[in-house]
């Protein structure tokens, strides 16, 4: 079973819904999603929002190994995606020699605000956390207690894992950014990540691959009745 993690906001609820879609439809083999609602994590996630934190799962993601009982492992994704090719490909790049896997992505953005009028931060490893495969069992110091008190750089920069050599590297299509990456044929892209901001945005419906997200939405919707 491919264990994926999504993160959710109430905000962004239908790139939820869409980006599922789009993995069960492609996938070759079974795939659990679970969406990080905080509704669903009174309790375990507690921490006061910060004013320069864009979203619910910002620091949600961090939990994933404690929700899987630091077992097997699992993936985490943000939920601006669409992916557009067989999940079961990224599943199996997993490596046993690493605590997490992600795109080492060297991304400086220019802008100050993304959707909505979000703050744009800035900082090393910058969305290497929007797309992790997590060896769980090497995640353990990822408690609900560190996630709840940890500093935004400690959790996403990875300095809760002490060494760097523990973050193993998976291929660039699997975290196209959009708006930033240069734009390449749908067919050389296994993830988009509208990180500045959806199609489902009214000011970003025409950004780059907002085609192939609406017609993800459109066979989402799709209901057949037989005569």
């Amino acid at each position: 079973m491919i264990r994926v993690f999504i993160g959710f906001d109430p905000v962004e609820t239908v790139s939820f819904h869409v980006l599922s879609h789009s993995i069960q439809s492609r996938a070759s083999k079974p795939v659990s999603i679970t969406p990080l609602m905080l509704s669903q994590l009174d309790g375990v996630m507690t921490r006061e929002r910060h004013e320069l934190q864009s979203t619910d799962f910002s620091f949600s993601r961090f939990l994933v190994p404690y929700l899987c009982d630091y077992q097997g492992w699992a993936l985490f994704m943000d939920c601006d995606m669409l992916v557009l090719d067989d999940m079961a490909k990224l599943w199996e790049l997993r490596d046993d020699n690493f605590a997490v896997q992600v795109v080492k992505h060297d991304h400086v953005p220019e802008e100050e605000t993304k959707f909505l009028g979000q703050p744009q931060s800035k900082y090393e490893k910058k969305n290497w956390s929007s797309v992790m495969l997590f060896n769980n069992a090497k995640c353990k110091a990822l408690t609900p207690d560190f996630v709840n008190t940890g500093t935004g750089l400690e959790l996403h920069r990875f300095q809760w894992l002490g060494d760097d050599d523990l973050i193993g590297e998976i291929p660039h299509r699997w975290n196209h950014l959009v708006g930033y990456d240069k734009t390449v044929p749908v067919g050389e892209v296994s993830n988009l990540h509208y990180t500045i901001g959806g199609p489902y945005f009214d000011e970003y419906k025409d950004t780059d691959y907002a085609a192939e997200w609406f017609a993800e939405r459109d066979a989402m919707q799709r209901c057949d009745q037989k005569a």
